[in-house]
């Protein structure tokens, strides 16, 4: 049987990043790439589900649909409803900027990942650091991307893990290597700009200029400065498990 590969992000089933990608996962041997992304962009969209109106999806190419959702509502679709089975590997990307430290957290690309993972599918996410003010260069990022998932297909991945890669904005031959790290730190300016309208009412924009990161070692900002691409592990799992033996002790 060949092997389902479900392509999703956060950036538009249009944005460049997701057609290259699935494109080059297209040469994977034995391969079926299915595409199953939101209609527009829907960055920052974390973890949300559509729970208040209808969901409507639109087959737009061979194998490729559009969802008027978020990331998640696209896998969601996808695995109950648009595919006759379920996808074996999970690939969201190519994001259009890094998901790197805390960004994890409101990733809708990381999400699409995520909810594959939740489904008892291997998740890969996979973004493009684009800050250095270049043009985005997608094509090491998604010749990388049909190595990494040529080993998931292969070895699998634990339940509950899901693989975090970022990829520096250069080219192939620029790149230093790769590197297995942990989260980082990411810094950013004020988060909140104050606006009026024409009535002179106040509005605010929720932004946030991105200021540089800590200094931790062997971790996915590290890696990037020093143009190599990071793959994270992390892990729907968010229990703190040493903090139960902790607060046992405590008296509630």
């Amino acid at each position: 049987m060949s092997k389902l590969i479900l392509v999703s992000n956060d950036d538009g089933v249009l944005s460049k990043g997701i057609r290259t990608l699935a494109r080059f996962l297209k040469n994977i041997p034995n391969a079926r790439v299915v595409v199953v992304a939101p209609d527009r962009e829907k960055s920052a969209a974390s973890h949300s589900l559509t729970l208040h109106r209808p969901i409507r999806y639109e087959r737009i190419a061979k194998d490729v649909y559009s969802v008027e959702g978020t990331p998640t509502d696209c896998v969601v679709v996808a695995v109950h409803e648009i595919l006759k089975r379920k996808p074996d590997v999970v690939v969201s990307g190519i994001n259009r900027g890094g998901n790197l430290g805390e960004d994890v957290h409101y990733s809708g690309t990381v999400s699409a990942a995520m909810e594959g993972v939740i489904a008892g599918v291997p998740g890969v996410a996979i973004s493009l650091v684009t800050a250095n003010g270049r043009k985005p260069i997608y094509t090491a990022g998604a010749k990388f991307a049909v190595k990494l998932v040529k080993q998931v297909l292969n070895q699998g991945l634990p339940y509950g893990v899901v693989l975090n890669v970022n990829v520096p904005n250069v080219l192939e031959r620029e790149l230093k290597g790769v590197e297995i790290v942990k989260l980082g730190k990411r810094n950013y300016g004020s988060l909140i700009v104050e606006k009026l309208d024409p009535k002179k009412r106040k509005y605010y924009w929720i932004t946030g200029d991105d200021s540089g990161f800590e200094n931790i070692p062997h971790s996915d900002c590290n890696a990037i400065l020093a143009k190599k691409i990071s793959i994270t592990p992390i892990y729907v799992d968010m229990t703190h498990h040493e903090m139960i033996e902790t607060m046992k002790q405590w008296k509630l």
